[in-house]
């Protein structure tokens, strides 16, 4: 039992940093814990006196389960849908709680995630491993079963992707949370010469709204204001809040949650917003947020 409790401690030394790691890679966060409690199981089983770094195994581990699981995703053509938007990690407008601090750091906004749900499954890995948490190429080769150059090539490739898409916001937070408030008003006052002045002309908005009702990606700031007046007729009550660490907002609707929105900012405009609809994956949110 002792030796039991030793090593059970020994992973918990470890958890965050894995979670961070499954999230990154995986987009949603049951997954990640799904892919940290295999790398649990897999240690507890093993002979860990012949392990040389637990944090390497630990990570290569949860880095083999998520790959598994993204190569089973797409053959299960889940992503069929279109447009896919990660589950969001909540936070009151004031500031990130330091349980998510491990989650969001390294700028994981939803935007990046939105761009990594697009890449395959190795490209994913490979660029999350060494990008984001500097794993070097000789350890992320054997896991995604190519040698260093390809797994390097395939980082390489991730990289060019993400950045070809406007991923992270280059304003301070208050001005994003300024930008955010201006549009809703914009919206609710059904000013569209206003929300034309907040949005960039090559605004876009992605919108996951599940099985039942699809995705949409809708760009141009024209189009993009007349979705916002739109949806600012269902009586749809906004919270400000942080969104993977970035300006956003919760938006309810008879009190039940309606839609998770965040932007990204550029140059002073927003750039894009990402929003997720999807009924069922709302209920399986932590909306504690709304409490305080």
């Amino acid at each position: 039992m002792e030796e039991r409790e030793w090593l059970a401690s020994r992973f918990e030394e470890h958890r965050s940093r894995l979670r961070a790691v499954a999230y990154r890679m995986l987009g949603s966060l049951s997954e990640a814990d799904d892919a940290v409690q295999e790398a649990w199981l897999r240690l507890s089983r093993s002979k860990v006196d012949e392990i040389e770094s637990l944090s390497a195994w630990l990570t290569t581990v949860v880095a083999r389960v998520s790959l598994n699981m993204l190569r089973s995703r797409r053959m299960r053509r889940e992503e069929e849908l279109g447009v896919h938007i990660p589950d969001p990690i909540l936070d009151r407008a004031e500031g990130v709680d330091p349980e998510h601090e491990a989650l969001l750091a390294d700028s994981v906004g939803l935007a990046l995630l939105v761009v990594l749900e697009r890449l395959e499954p190795a490209e994913r890995v490979a660029f999350v491993l060494h990008d984001i948490f500097a794993v070097p190429f000789s350890e992320i080769a054997p896991i995604v079963d190519r040698s260093p150059d390809a797994a390097r090539q395939l980082a390489s490739r991730a990289r060019r992707r993400v950045r070809g898409e406007n991923t992270a916001s280059d304003a301070p937070l208050e001005t994003q949370r300024d930008l955010v408030e201006a549009f809703f008003a914009a919206a609710r006052d059904g000013n569209f010469e206003a929300l034309l002045e907040i949005l960039d002309p090559d605004v876009v908005l992605r919108a996951d709204l599940g099985p039942a009702g699809g995705s949409r990606e809708v760009r141009g700031a024209r189009a993009v204001a007349g979705q916002a007046l739109f949806y600012s007729r269902l009586g749809l009550v906004v919270h400000p809040a942080l969104v993977n660490g970035v300006a956003g907002a919760v938006s309810t609707r008879d009190g039940e949650p309606f839609s998770i929105g965040a932007v990204t900012v550029r140059a002073g405009k927003i750039v894009e917003l990402d929003i997720l609809a999807d009924p069922e994956r709302l209920r399986q949110l932590d909306f504690s947020i709304l409490d305080g």
